[in-house]
């Protein structure tokens, strides 16, 4: 019987009234197809129930199908069938509409046309349909050698014409003569891995998609078909009744279900296509529309989008818990019974670990930790017994303050992270099951957590775990190609559970206001005090928490060549052992922050200050190099190699070319490149200007290229040169800018393709090199390119432009901080400014922070002195802000 809601989206009597002989067919359905999506848009609008909807979706395309099927093939013998997501009655405003239409193994001519003339008028209406016409026979054979379409036939749905066809076809492709319950579980669970591993075996991506990504639509699509495969069920409550799921479990399936129906739905409607990727695009608007709100902690958007992870993160821990049972019911029923005791609380079944009792939890609340560090130390473990995980779930309260607080939980933990193997596999596998963010309420916290940007490529809790796998990997032999020196300095590392702690603990705080550095560092120390640490190890884990962003900061935000901020940094690290314990810490950091953040020039910044303050740590705190030492270390260095490598060369041309350098060039330059900036300049010749080459770099700063530019100085080359590189496509990492006494410039840019590669090949390199021969005197500034392709993700941040002034502590320039949406060729347009109000480059630091880029140069006067002079600093500041608001010209 049909509802007011079923009337108003369709009603059959008054729609077959208008459909007369002589009606226009065509704008008849269309039409109505029109009106009905515009009716369960409104009522998405205002909140329907998703499962209402995607229901009726599908009943309102049933009524139209049937109606023409019974127009165009009523006489035709043939078969109508809805297969795939519109088989099982499910519709999203933009799913496909898949079709099956069977026919007889001989059909006549009239049957083809006809099904030609529907399946054509399909399209005119405006259905998007994909469709397959075969014989019974054909399917049959199809499905045998395709599990797609097996599973399609699976879930096939009659919608008119001759039912049995659908009878034989049914009939002939069950388990019994094709596909049986252990080959189609097992292809299923393969789909599945293979999957999950496009999406990197996480969900917690910045753009998850809701359909495909783990634990989104498509895995709990997997336990219908095996159910239905398995045991002929209709429905997902069917588990129920097979003892498969509570009623408890079912309920938080449904409801995850409904959640991310209401989020595909809404994605359909704002995009008007088939869009399954939760995009930074429309996270906004589907916040507003589900009424999630900014507060003081977090934006709208991140209320909304933890909902989604924990969501999916549930349907992720119910889809494995049903893969097992079904693994065990389907693949290992049959085996012969091996039952092997590993303690009083654990044994092994078939490989697999199970409790030895239904009540081992409840009897022994610690078991709950302890089930994790039993199969870290033994690798021969397959997995977790189905009826183990639902125990582990369901005992889940037990872990309170008391549990907290028993000397054998905490003994347990820190166990765990003293195993030489399968540390990560088990913090993984705790927090699946809901055990580590129960155990660390802090970090429950951070569960599921988004920051809205593009730095952070995964929530707060993956990426943490994601540390400590990359501080793992440190440990592991075939890894040991990844990052040698790591693998290197772990192996000195006495207590590598400390580090684990830092990671786990470093980013808790984040989410409740104010620095997260701090916050976290004290959740750390009181942790390790609880878990018996000694004071001296506590205090480590905390200062490493506090500190965990000093030497990516430095590295990336200051001049790490100036002895000065190496030293203060040296001074801060206070010792090799933290020095060692930070730089392990920081790699696997900024690694698991986004997939594509690190690349060879963080990798070599990182190992030069690293270097740089291991060296000033071996003088001792209070004996650590001045400048004036630093400058004679880096001569005495170059001049030595000069000797070695070109003993041809006039040691007192070298002099003399060195007199005109000044004492920065020596500080901001190694002693490597000293030498070979020296023999280059004056086998080419001083006067025999331009220069410009690709400078040779050493070996770990691999994948970077370096232009070197030796030349006349003019006032607009640094803008010209700038302007050219982003002409052609490239971004700058680095700038370095060096002025003679005899009014020459040494400058050298770090650059990489717009893309992040590395600059490929030497014919690339060569047509870098000439288009800046061509230009680099011009007269009139070189503008940079206005057609650089600005990334799609970039436009959904609104970011105001900052300007700050730092005074150097020894006066010697300017540190000027740019803070501004990422976009290409910031550097070029900074020049231009730079250009027009008067002041010089002496070096560059660019930085780019997910959408944000956070850029220090450090400026002089056109006096060669700091900028103090209000109408410069009013210059900067209104033509820095003007040019990266609008796409004005440069300033004249």
């Amino acid at each position: 019987m049909l509802t007011t809601l079923d009337q108003e989206l369709f009603d059959p009597a008054k729609f077959d009234d208008k459909q007369a002989p002589t009606a226009d067919l065509l704008n008849l359905y269309r039409e109505n197809l029109k009106a009905g999506r515009e009716l369960l848009r409104s009522r998405f609008n205002v909140g329907a129930d998703p499962r209402l909807l995607v229901y009726m979706r599908a009943w309102h395309v049933d009524q139209i199908l049937i109606r023409l099927f019974q127009h165009f093939a009523a006489d035709a013998d043939c078969t109508l069938l809805a297969v795939g997501g519109y088989g099982r009655g499910e519709l999203h405003p933009a799913s496909d509409i898949d079709l099956l239409i069977l026919l007889p193994d001989q059909q006549s001519q009239k049957t083809s046309q006809a099904i030609a003339q529907f399946v054509t008028l399909l399209w005119d209406i405006g259905l998007d349909v994909g469709h397959a016409v075969r014989t019974v026979t054909e399917s049959i054979a199809a499905a045998k050698s395709d599990i797609t379409i097996a599973t399609n036939i699976l879930e096939s749905r009659y919608l008119a014409g001759n039912r049995n066809m659908l009878n034989d076809m049914l009939r002939a492709t069950d388990r019994e003569f094709m596909w049986s319950s252990r080959e189609f579980f097992t292809a299923k669970r393969q789909e599945q891995h293979a999957r999950h591993g496009r999406f990197h075996d996480t969900a917690y991506n910045l753009e998850p998609n809701v359909k495909d990504g783990p634990g989104g639509l498509r895995d709990i699509q997997v336990i219908d078909w095996v159910a239905k495969r398995h045991f002929g069920t209709h429905n997902l409550h069917d588990l129920v009744h097979h003892g498969f799921l509570t009623e408890a479990e079912y309920e938080s399936l449904a409801a995850g279900q409904d959640f991310l129906w209401r989020v595909r739905f809404g994605l359909h409607v704002i995009t008007g296509r088939k869009e399954d990727r939760l995009l930074f695009d429309f996270q906004r608007t589907l916040a507003r529309q589900f009424g999630f709100q900014d507060d003081d902690a977090r934006l709208g958007v991140e209320h909304f989008m933890k909902r989604y992870y924990r969501t999916i993160m549930e349907l992720a821990r119910l889809n494995e818990m049903l893969l097992q049972l079904f693994e065990e019911e389907i693949l290992l029923r049959d085996e012969a019974e091996n039952i092997q005791p590993l303690n009083k609380r654990f044994q092994l079944h078939n490989g697999y670990i199970e409790t030895t009792y239904d009540k081992v939890f409840a009897h022994y609340p610690f078991s709950l930790l302890e089930i994790f560090l039993v199969i870290a130390q033994h690798p021969e473990i397959k997995g977790v017994r189905a009826s183990t995980i639902r125990a582990i779930r369901n005992h889940r309260h037990l872990i309170n303050y008391e549990f907290r607080a028993d000397l054998r939980c905490r003994s347990l933990f820190i166990e765990l992270l003293r195993q030489p193997h399968g540390v990560t596999h088990e913090l993984r596998r705790m927090n699946r099951y809901g055990i580590l963010a129960a155990y660390l309420p802090v970090f429950g916290n951070i569960s599921g957590q988004m920051q809205y940007d593009l730095f952070h490529h995964f929530t707060v809790d993956e990426h943490t775990l994601f540390v400590v796998r990359n501080l793992r990997r440190f440990t592991v032999d075939r890894f040991y190609d990844e990052f040698p020196m790591c693998s290197l300095i772990i192996r000195t590392i006495a207590k590598q559970e400390l580090l684990l702690l830092a990671a786990l603990f470093h980013d808790v705080a984040k989410g409740r206001g104010g620095d997260h550095s701090e916050l976290g560092s004290l959740d750390a120390e009181e942790f390790s005090r609880n878990h018996g640490l000694s004071e001296y190890d506590a205090k480590l884990v905390s200062w490493l928490v506090r500190n965990h962003l000093l030497m990516s900061v430095t590295a990336q935000r200051k001049d790490i060549s100036d002895v000065d901020v190496v030293n203060e940094f040296a001074s801060t690290v206070g010792n090799q052992s933290r020095l060692d314990y930070l730089y392990l810490l920081t790699v696997a950091d900024i690694r698991a922050t986004n997939p594509d953040l690190w690349n060879s020039w963080k990798d070599a910044l990182l190992k030069e200050l690293y270097y740089a303050a291991s060296h000033a740590l071996r003088r001792g705190i209070g004996n650590m190099p001045d400048q004036r030492e630093w400058i004679e270390s880096t001569q005495e260095s170059a001049h030595r190699l000069l000797l070695r490598d070109t003993p041809q060369l006039n040691m007192a041309t070298v002099a003399e070319l060195w007199n005109t350098f000044p004492d920065d060039y020596f500080l901001r330059y190694s002693a490597e490149r000293v030498a070979w900036h020296t023999q280059t300049i004056l086998q080419h010749g001083v006067d025999q200007l331009p220069l410009i080459l690709n400078a040779p770099l050493p070996e770990s700063h691999a994948g970077a290229t370096e232009i070197f530019i030796f030349a006349h100085n003019r006032l607009n080359l640094f803008a010209n040169a700038t302007a050219i590189l982003d002409r052609l496509g490239l971004t700058i990492v680095d700038a370095r800018v060096i002025t003679t006494e005899n009014d020459r410039t040494l400058d050298s840019f770090i650059i990489f393709e717009q893309s992040g590669e590395p600059i490929a090949g030497t014919s690339r390199v060569q047509e870098i090199i000439a288009a800046l021969y061509q230009s680099i005197y011009q007269q009139e500034t070189a503008q940079s390119s206005r057609q650089r392709y600005i990334p799609r993700r970039l436009k959904h941040f609104d970011i105001p432009t900052q300007v700050r002034f730092f005074d150097d502590p020894k006066q010697r320039h300017t540190v000027l901080e740019v803070i501004a949406a990422d976009r290409p060729g910031l550097l070029a347009t900074l020049s231009q400014v730079f250009l027009h109000c008067g002041v010089s480059l002496r070096n560059a630091k660019i930085s780019t922070i997910g959408e944000r880029a956070e850029d220090i140069f450090f400026i002089m006067s056109s006096t060669d002195t700091p900028v103090t002079d209000t109408d410069t600093v009013s210059c900067l500041q209104y033509h820095i802000k003007d040019r990266l608001r609008s796409d004005a010209p440069p300033p004249p």
